[in-house]
């Protein structure tokens, strides 16, 4: 089909089948991609990778608990807004695109930054084999995908496997939520992360507890060092 017929065609599907903003089901314009320009310039940004280590507000929440190189987070997480309607349609409506587009976007953004080759090996959060069943995916892969594409640096889900089912966080204090996650994560192959910095990620960091029982368990089989990147900060 010659370029002019298939750009008529695809306008006729469009205008049938509108694709929307997941971040405001808007409608989007020509060249737009899941969010819409103005949801993109309006998003709740954190910009804690410009800031130095000691001031930035997440990397406290490791304090005294695990010895992080970075701390980083995308977004800020407010409810009913943006980035809460962006995670939704990541988790629970099975728009795997939104992780990869937030993760490239970081990922450039991190590589402008001076991140280039801050990272060996980015490893997403492990779901417990029968949550993701459930899922179907793990919602932190295409974070990774997207990160691991914008900053040259390979990304794996077959590194870390979480062995224990475990209740959901998001009612629970930090204690629980630390009792909840401990000792739950096993490195299938140590001798994949021996010496490595690895960036570990996740959808989002509320009081570190996952992250911090992960990272202790990467530490544990060898890695060099460990830092947390998530698509948004609670």
């Amino acid at each position: 089909m010659p370029t002019g017929l298939k750009n008529i065609f695809s306008d006729f599907l469009t205008l049938l089948f509108p694709e929307f903003c997941q971040a405001c089901e808007r409608t989007l314009a020509a060249g737009e991609d899941l969010v819409c320009t103005h949801c993109r310039l309006k998003l709740p940004y954190t910009n804690v990778h410009l800031q130095p280590p000691d001031l930035n507000p997440l990397a406290v929440r490791f304090y005294g608990k695990l010895p992080m190189k970075h701390v980083l987070a995308y977004l800020y997480f407010n409810r009913a807004g943006r980035t809460q309607r962006l995670l939704h349609a990541l988790k629970y409506k099975g728009v795997q695109e939104v992780g990869e587009l937030l993760g490239t976007w970081y990922g450039h953004n991190l590589q402008e930054s001076g991140y280039a080759h801050a990272f060996e090996l980015i490893l997403p959060v492990p779901l417990h084999p029968r949550k993701r069943r459930q899922r179907g995916y793990n919602q932190s892969d295409s974070f990774a995908r997207g990160l691991g594409n914008a900053l040259s640096c390979p990304w794996s889900n077959q590194v870390l496997k979480r062995t224990q089912y475990t209740s959901s966080q998001t009612h629970k204090s930090r204690p629980e939520r630390w009792e909840n996650v401990a000792e739950v994560f096993k490195v299938i192959d140590p001798t994949i992360i021996q010496g490595k910095k690895i960036l570990l990620v996740d959808d989002v960091i509320t009081t570190g507890a996952t992250l911090e029982a992960c990272g202790l368990t990467l530490l544990k089989a060898g890695c060099a060092e460990v830092s947390v990147c998530t698509i948004a900060a609670a």
